[in-house]
């Protein structure tokens, strides 16, 4: 069944498809007129197409364009959750694009959503992306946010975990149950923002200790088979570590996955990011967890704040993290 028309509306009251136009649009028309309109709107079930008047008229879309890196990561996937609950209680809705880490991908996401004319506009960026193409856009009053990850080129508002502090306790977690040999499986590019600070965070927990910094203890794999086979690696060393720690939640399941196929129980673990079965691991993964639906919901209000007309300058949020320990990171070195 076809949708119903504004030309559908018109015929069923006998007016002309300006007049139901104008009733649409709040314009001059009789009460009555405009009532026998707005029945039959109701009756036919007729939707305007309020993406095509939006860009007829110029006028913003009441919509808020999010991209993100990944659709099956459920951080991105919480984050974007934590959007859509501020913008939802304003009449604003949230559409979500996937730019699968590709900054080619998350550009052509980002000329889609300026097209639609879109109220506002949010962004997870891609690790090679650069945002000097949208300093027009920035300067003409849209809100732009970033989060998780600043922007590359643009000043403009954003909220991020805090990366480097949580990596720092989570490590000197491990330390102070006595880990000396503590390896680290990251995400790549090692450009990407989030792996430079998780992994300074781990430097910094080391020089603390007095420990020395060894490049063949770090490792990287961005899904869970490559994380398992990052940890395996690891495991494989002639001197091997007594601990990980993983710098993000598909680390840390790749972890998990790789001390479960070798039968060892007796490596430390400490993860970036909490997993929705943490407790139910043998032994539960102690974490640093971060609390991505606030990181969504700060950046919605960041957002919320510039559409009603605050102009001052671009602010970082920061959001903090928790060391959880359920009983991996607890695990003294054999």
């Amino acid at each position: 069944m076809r949708r119903p028309t504004m030309t559908d509306v018109a015929r069923e009251v006998g007016v002309t498809a300006k007049t139901v136009s104008r009733v649409l649009n709040d314009g001059p028309v009789a009460v009555e007129t405009r009532e026998r309109v707005l029945a039959a709107v109701r009756k036919l079930g007729y939707q305007p197409n309020l993406m095509a008047r939006n860009m007829r008229v110029g006028a913003r879309d009441a919509a808020i364009g999010l991209v993100i890196p990944e659709m099956g990561n459920p951080f991105f996937g919480t984050v974007a959750g934590g959007v859509e609950s501020a913008v939802r209680a304003r009449g604003l809705t949230l559409i979500v694009g996937s730019s699968d880490e590709a900054a080619g991908l998350e550009q052509s996401l980002i000329a889609t959503f300026l097209a639609r004319r879109v109220s506002a506009l949010m962004v997870v960026p891609a690790a090679s992306s650069d945002h000097r193409h949208l300093r027009s856009e920035r300067v003409a009053g849209l809100p732009i946010v970033f989060l998780d990850r600043p922007s590359a080129g643009l000043r403009a508002d954003c909220v991020v975990s805090a990366n480097r502090e949580g990596s720092r306790t989570g490590v000197a977690h491990l330390i102070v149950h006595g880990h000396r040999r503590i390896g680290f499986v990251g995400d790549v590019p090692a450009s990407l923002y989030t792996r430079r600070e998780r992994l300074q965070g781990y430097r910094d927990a080391l020089d603390g200790a007095g420990l020395p910094y060894d490049r063949a203890l770090v490792e990287t794999g961005h899904d869970v088979e490559a994380a398992a086979r990052a940890t395996m690696r690891l495991l494989s060393l002639a001197d091997p570590p007594t601990a990980l720690f993983a710098g993000n939640n598909l680390a840390s399941m790749g972890a998990v996955v790789a001390l479960s196929r070798a039968g060892r129980k007796d490596v430390a673990v400490v993860g970036f990011d909490d997993l929705p079965l943490a407790e139910a691991l043998d032994p539960p993964l102690t974490v640093v967890a971060q609390d991505p639906a606030a990181v969504g919901a700060a950046a919605a209000e960041m957002v919320l704040r510039r559409l009603d007309g605050d102009r001052s300058r671009a602010r970082r949020t920061t959001v903090p993290t928790r060391l959880i320990a359920r009983g991996s990171g607890e695990l003294p070195p054999r």
